[in-house]
């Protein structure tokens, strides 16, 4: 018979897990309280949350969830990262995190309905932030338009060119207002 504080443990890892949009899976053997305190930190600044978890209570929140497919991996001490936030700014986070310590281990993750491997996760970390990305997009629009530009006002260019070059030749001053 379960405890009522296995049972609350269960709904309220459940409630949390609804609307989510990245869940990873770390197992954080080796680090200290400060080290988890620090990873913590840097996961709330980017609208996440790390919650350490009993595997079988676990186990049983996600049971009937679309995170089902992580169960199997819920073995050793493990820590569940939660976010309903941009799951490229998890990664990165978690990965600045796991370079700086060795000791932090990802198992793997949920991303946009996808269970990934640590190798994706890693991959999903190395792409250029949301605002990197826009900013890229809209340089690569305003290079379009500006050669678009080039391009439209080339031919009343030189024939200003080539009228100016035929004035010089036959002797004529160019007319008041215009420029040399």
């Amino acid at each position: 018979m379960p405890t009522q504080e296995k049972v609350t443990a269960v709904e309220d890892l459940k409630s949390r897990l609804d609307g989510v949009r990245t869940v990873v899976l770390t197992e954080y053997r080796g680090l200290t309280v400060q080290q988890l305190s620090d990873l913590r930190k840097q996961l709330r600044a980017v609208s996440a949350e790390y919650k350490v978890v009993k595997n079988r209570l676990a186990r049983l929140a996600i049971a009937s969830s679309p995170f089902g497919g992580l169960s199997t991996l819920l073995k050793g001490p493990t820590g569940v990262i939660i976010s309903k936030e941009d799951p490229v700014a998890v990664a990165k986070a978690l990965h600045t995190f796991a370079r700086a310590h060795q000791a932090l281990a990802i198992k793997a993750g949920f991303v946009e309905g996808q269970v990934l491997p640590p190798t994706e996760l890693r991959a999903l970390a190395d792409l250029p932030s949301r605002e990197a990305l826009r900013a890229q997009i809209v340089g690569a629009i305003q290079g379009g338009l500006s050669m678009l530009v080039g391009l439209l006002t080339a031919p009343q260019r030189e024939l200003v060119y080539i009228l100016k070059q035929h004035s010089e030749s036959a002797g004529v001053e160019p007319a008041e207002g215009t420029s040399n």
